[in-house]
Formats: C-alpha cells, structure tokens, sequence
C-alpha cells in the first residue's frame, strides 16, 4: 500500500509546505507494517490520522500522534463524554481541536472529507470498521489493530512505531511504570484470587476481564491473580472473537465470579450497591465480605489515561 501522489496533494492542500512534506520522508521511512491483511508501506511518517475506532483514540493522543478525527459512541453515557469521546481523555482532545467523523455507524465519506494519510481500524469490538475496509482502502493507507489480546502498553509501542512517535511512547511507559512499582510497593492485596469486570445489572449480565485483556494484564503487574472459570461453564464470546471478554448472563453469572473480589471496571458505587442488592449474588464470597470494588466509569478501556486512573484508585483503596 503505497502513499499516493494525490494524498502528497491533498496534504499541500490543507496547508503543509513542499519542506514539511520532504522533512516527513526522513531516514527512518519508509516503514513496512504487516496486519491481518499483509504488509503493508508506509512511505512517509504519518501527518494526518484518521481512527476510525475511539478505543485507538486514546493512546494516539497519548503518544502526541497527529490524530485529526475519531469515531465516537453515544455521548453521554457512562463511558462517553458529550462529544461521544471516552472520558478519560475527553478533554485532551477538545484542547487538541479532535473532530469527531461519526457516532456509531462507521462512515466512509466523513473519513474522506478529513483528507487522511493514514486510517486507523480496530480488529473486533463495536467501534470495528472493519467492514468499510475497501471503502477505506480507496482513501489512504489503512492499518488493522488488535487491541484485545494485548497490554496498552503494547498497543502504544505499536502505534508508536506505526506513526514515528516511539520517543513519545516510551516515555509514556515508562513514566507509567515508575507511578505502578512506586503502588505496588505501598499495597496490600486482598485475598486472592479475584474477578474484573463490567456489570450491568440491567442485563443481569458482565463482561469478565480475561487474563490477555489491557486489564487483566495491569491487575497481573500489581501481583493480583484472576479467578479461572469453573471447568463447563456456559459462557459466550462474540463480538468479532475478541480475546479480552468473557460474556456471562443468565445462571452463568453468578457462577462465574468466583473471585474474592470483585473489580468493576467502568463502574462507580451505583454499580457495587447493585451488585449487593441483587439476591442471585448474595452467596458469592466477594458480596458476603464486602470485597466489591468500583475502579470508576472512565476504566471501560483501558489506555495511558484510565490506566493512570486505576492505579490512583487501587492506592486508594489498597495503599
């Protein structure tokens, strides 16, 4: 997938001088980045992105990558702010003037209209574009990521040498990893293991955490253990063959929060009092000692700023 000639004339287009352009074809370009689709050219470092998916959002602004527009979900909701952005960085892109293309429904056009040099798409989930791949295609370069079968701190390393911001993405991590031993150090586990999720108690129904989740794996860095499923259990995974969750619902609920606490992500303490009124959960070891734990609406995903997010809360709680 090579960088077009009119790409180069739809970026002299928007503003960027002939230098500019020729300064971005450095040493380092071009790159070749390989994704479910292949291997794919990169000729240039990337001067206008396009995420398709907000869950990309987030670590590209973390890692100062020239992300010009995202999709969005509902606004506000639980998860969003009122421009359908997730929260945790919501107004890091207002300061950064991020335009949002969509909410929902991917749109090919409205990608276009942002005259991109390079598309961002996640593999699974419900912010996937998968299915606008060709359409995409026809506009600029577009890269397929994985995120749930990964920390963010790997997702990060790899926009960062997707875009050219490695420097940036290190130092994110690293600054990161400081603040997590700094944590761990001053905490004291409960007993062990536990379960992380999310919860909707209208539903009667949770999204587990699996050990290859963003989640999963920060709880594993801070030395906490996931409970394993009870061997048979009925359980569900859909959305794509995502690799991070674990849908329970129904009998399967209760069955499968084994741990002896319980962490819910995206939640506040609304979603703990409802976990404790809820009478098909009272037996659980978690509800009977009151080891039910809120890490806040912002941690739906997982990225530098919720991750951040979650080590404040766990000090918190456990420091």
């Amino acid at each position: 997938m090579k960088f077009s000639a009119f790409v180069r004339n739809a970026l002299l287009f928007v503003g960027l001088s002939a230098l500019e352009l020729s300064s971005t074809l450095a040493a380092d370009w071009p790159r070749q980045v390989t994704d479910s689709r292949g291997v794919h050219t990169l000729d240039h470092k990337p001067l206008r992105i396009v995420s398709t998916s907000v869950t990309l959002t987030g670590p590209l602004l973390a890692i100062d990558a020239p992300v010009v527009a995202s999709g969005a979900t509902t606004p506000n909701n639980r998860v969003a702010d009122d421009q359908g952005f997730l929260r945790q960085w919501g107004q890091v892109a207002k300061q950064r003037n991020l335009t949002r293309l969509y909410i929902g429904e991917p749109n090919a056009e409205a990608v276009a209209a942002q005259m991109p040099d390079l598309i961002l798409i996640s593999a699974t989930g419900g912010d996937s574009a998968i299915a606008l791949y060709d359409q995409l295609s026809a506009i600029a370069p577009v890269l397929i990521i994985n995120y749930d079968d990964k920390s963010w701190q790997a997702l990060l390393t790899q926009l960062g040498a997707i875009t050219g911001q490695e420097k940036q993405a290190a130092e994110r991590i690293a600054g990161f990893d400081q603040q997590l031993a700094a944590v761990k150090a001053k905490m004291t586990l409960p007993p062990q293991p536990v379960s992380a999720l999310v919860y909707t108690a209208a539903a009667h129904s949770a999204n587990l955490w699996t050990p290859e989740s963003a989640q999963g794996k920060l709880l594993g860095q801070l030395g906490f253990s996931l409970a394993p499923l009870p061997a048979g259990l009925q359980t569900s995974q859909s959305l794509g063959k995502r690799h991070d969750i674990i849908q329970l619902g129904g009998e399967s609920l209760a069955a499968g929060l084994t741990g002896n606490a319980l962490f819910l992500f995206a939640g506040d303490q609304k979603d703990v009092e409802a976990i404790y009124a809820n009478p098909l959960l009272s037996h659980l070891p978690a509800v009977k000692e009151k080891q039910v734990y809120a890490l806040g609406t912002e941690t739906f995903r997982l990225d530098y700023y919720s991750a951040t997010q979650v080590l404040a809360r766990l000090e918190k709680l456990f420091g």
